[in-house]
């Protein structure tokens, strides 16, 4: 069983979501890779990823809770499963410092694709998910380039970046909490120009652990959006902050080519 995948990383997920608080300066701070902290890489995290992102029903608010007490136990027998991570999200799903009770999320890396359409189409936990949620969204990756690593597990670079069309960005940092205040002081400015964003589709807080473990997921028109967001003004400020300093003792960036995102999220749907 892999190691993210043990009941010891509970502790971790409880009051995850107010970890997202700030998590639009992470976008910012390793989308150069400039930040991203070389970190031993003891194994790999698999080519392919999965996203789900969740807002629970109301009705099934105590089973929401239950997956933050859970954690990944659920997950154990998945095949092809390299890494899980079971996160929680800011108030409606954003970056405000306050928790969202009903948003939540998981970052999942498989072995290959087969094994990760297989836990998208069959798996009786994502069916669950969908039978709790009042949305739901599900992302399909393969990295075309990746920096870092998470837990000590970083992804393998297996597709080549889109001429044209969409990409997607996964960005996560533990925070070294000598930094933590200037980080939190440089978030507002970034999170106001994402949420302006030309070109950004999707973007979602998402938290591994109060405060300091946090991580951003976002998906964007094309390449040139991406690029313009991450080296313009504040959040240009915020890169240079965070390799100066050396904010984090561990990150990891992605640039992922999107080969399916399907459902709802925020009011928005996504494919088909």
């Amino acid at each position: 069983m892999p190691r993210d995948l043990a009941l010891g990383d509970r502790a971790h997920a409880i009051g995850a979501a107010r970890v997202s608080d700030n998590a639009p300066l992470l976008q910012l701070a390793a989308s150069r890779q400039h930040a991203a902290v070389d970190a031993p890489v003891r194994r790999s995290a698999g080519s392919i990823a999965v996203v789900v992102l969740c807002e629970v029903d109301a009705a099934s608010r105590w089973w929401g809770y239950r997956r933050f007490i859970l954690q990944s136990w659920p997950l154990r027998d998945t095949p092809g499963l390299r890494l899980a991570k079971m996160l929680g999200s800011g108030r409606d799903g954003g970056f405000g410092l306050q928790p969202s009770a009903s948003r939540q999320g998981l970052f999942l890396g498989f072995e290959d694709e087969t094994s990760a359409r297989r836990f998208i189409d069959r798996s009786p936990v994502l069916d669950a998910y969908r039978d709790h949620a009042r949305e739901l969204c599900v992302a399909l990756l393969r990295a075309t380039s990746s920096k870092g690593s998470w837990s000590g597990a970083a992804l393998e670079t297996t597709a080549v970046p889109p001429v044209d069309g969409p990409i997607a960005t996964l960005t996560r940092a533990s925070i070294k909490w000598r930094h933590a205040r200037e980080f939190w002081r440089m978030a507002p400015p970034a999170e106001a120009a994402l949420a302006a964003a030309p070109g950004c589709l999707l973007a979602v807080g998402l938290g591994e652990a109060p405060l300091l473990r946090q991580a951003t997921f976002t998906v964007w028109s094309d390449v040139a959006a991406m690029d313009a967001y991450a080296r313009s003004g504040a959040h240009l400020e915020a890169i240079r902050a965070a390799y100066a300093g050396q904010f984090f003792s561990e990150s990891m960036f992605v640039r992922f080519a999107l080969l399916q995102l399907r459902g709802v999220w925020k009011g928005q749907r996504h494919g088909d």
